[in-house]
């Protein structure tokens, strides 16, 4: 197999190469360094012993996508990560986040329907389903309105991949994933957003090591248990290799459609609170952190139901929440080496 991973040096995409790589699969990437490091090319190669290819454009250029597309006509399936993906700075700058995350989308699989290529996996999110009804979510919940523009962009995403496989011979699996956190157990790659963090983990791990004075709470006023945000987080080991796993199902036609979708997560709740006081139990780290006002964009709870993945992809999140504290916080400190 020969796959295309956009955004391959970012978090996510990263330790997917690994495990791709890991996995026997050839591996190219596309990745314009708008939120990675060019220096994470060298820790896949250290870990895999395999440097892959690497080509560095942007996804949403028409003219530079279609050339890319000339050169590379015998890719046997695509892993779609390349998006922004900040709520807050979606709230502030919408159109950019339309621009960028449809307008690249749309390029990939323009070119993988008229040069006759299939198998898609896309790095959907658990914000399609907004602030759930009822919870854990299941992959027949509703979508609901997005609460920020990178929530709708990744809900009018799975829209436009459902329309064109239907209109087409092409056959996609959406993931939607819960928080990944954590980092490699080499410790050579993690999540290091540039400029200041939007997520969690790496504000606490930032905020611990002196990166950052202090890290905020946003909200302590929701209908929890402590008053602070509920979300699943996973380890973005194990999220990986449900890429793996996708990427295969489709390529060897054990799809039971042209297109689904599955729940990434670990079907555990955790409030930011006990993120925060895992962290602290396992680095032996005392946090400096503030409870601050809600954050516009972000939802109150959301956990999921990982029944039909464990049963349909053979897949199961192994690593709990003190397994994900503990590897960012290892991550972090190799940074300083």
């Amino acid at each position: 197999m020969k796959i295309l991973v956009t955004g391959g040096l970012g978090y996510i995409g990263s330790h997917t190469v690994v495990e791709l790589q890991n996995s026997g699969i050839d591996v190219i990437i596309v990745d314009n360094l708008s939120n990675s490091e060019i220096s994470v090319l060298n820790s896949i190669t250290n870990i895999t012993s395999i440097e892959p290819e690497y080509h560095n454009f942007d996804l949403a250029d028409k003219e530079a996508c279609n050339l890319f597309f000339n050169n590379n006509s015998d890719l046997d399936g695509i892993i779609h990560f390349a998006a922004y993906k900040a709520v807050g700075e979606s709230v502030n700058n919408p159109l950019m986040y339309y621009r960028n995350n449809l307008e690249s989308l749309m390029n990939i699989m323009d070119n993988m329907n008229t040069r006759g290529l299939s198998n898609l996996v896309f790095s959907s999110s658990c914000t399609v389903y907004g602030q759930p009804d009822v919870l854990p979510v299941t992959e027949d919940s509703p979508r609901k309105e997005a609460e920020s523009p990178y929530g709708n962009t990744k809900k009018m995403a799975e829209d436009i991949i459902r329309d064109t496989i239907y209109a087409t011979d092409l056959k996609g699996i959406a993931l939607r994933y819960f928080n990944p956190v954590g980092a490699h157990p080499t410790a050579l790659i993690g999540e290091l957003p540039l400029g200041v963090p939007n997520n969690l983990m790496p504000f606490i791990t930032q905020t611990a090591v002196g990166i950052r004075e202090q890290l905020s709470v946003f909200g302590d006023d929701y209908n929890t248990h402590d008053g602070t945000a509920i979300r699943d987080y996973i380890h973005v080991v194990d999220l990986a290799k449900a890429h793996v796993i996708a990427i295969k199902r489709l390529f060897e036609n054990k799809n039971k459609r042209d297109f689904e979708i599955f729940n990434l997560g670990t079907g555990n709740g955790y409030s930011v609170l006990e993120v925060v006081k895992s962290f602290e139990r396992v680095t032996n780290t005392k946090l400096n952190y503030k409870i601050v006002g809600r954050r516009e964009g972000d939802i109150e709870k959301v956990w999921a139901n990982t029944d039909f993945a464990n049963k349909e992809l053979g897949w199961k999140a192994e690593q709990d929440i003190d397994d994900m504290t503990a590897s960012a916080w290892k991550f972090q400190l190799a940074l300083k080496k």
